[in-house]
């Protein structure tokens, strides 16, 4: 049985990038997260990225030497909330990311989401939601 002082408290998500100078300047430049901490090792490197809005971190891993990674079809997709997402839309495109349009999901008349998609430099995608309803 799970007690407060036991509870599972989610700390980070993994991918895996082929690039770390290019992958950290999307992460700092799309969504405000820098290098909280950097571990390099002989043959990888773990690079902690984070910013003041949560205490969760997404965890690069750069394995150097190692071709570009198939993404096959297992991942889905990583997701941020922000305030204002037209304007981040906007200015994460004018960056020369690929985006999906904004859209809204409802569900039997109740707004779901207002969202999008875009990819980051080694392919993966992470959804863009409005702050609101559950997604803040």
């Amino acid at each position: 049985m799970w007690t407060e002082n036991n509870m599972a408290k989610m700390i980070h998500s993994m991918i895996r990038v082929a690039d770390e100078a290019r992958s950290v300047a999307f992460y700092e430049s799309a969504f405000g997260l820098s290098v909280a901490e950097k571990i390099a090792f002989d043959s990888f490197s773990l690079i902690y990225l984070s910013n003041a809005e949560q205490a969760f971190e997404l965890e690069l891993t750069v394995n150097h030497g190692h071709p570009p990674y198939d993404l096959g079809n297992g991942y889905g997709h990583l997701a941020v909330s922000v305030e204002d997402v037209a304007a981040v839309h906007e200015r994460i495109s004018a960056m020369g990311a690929v985006c999906t349009p904004v859209k809204d999901l409802s569900h039997e008349g109740r707004l779901i989401g207002t969202f999008f998609f875009v990819t980051d430099p080694d392919g993966y995608k992470i959804e863009v939601l409005k702050r609101a309803g559950r997604f803040k």
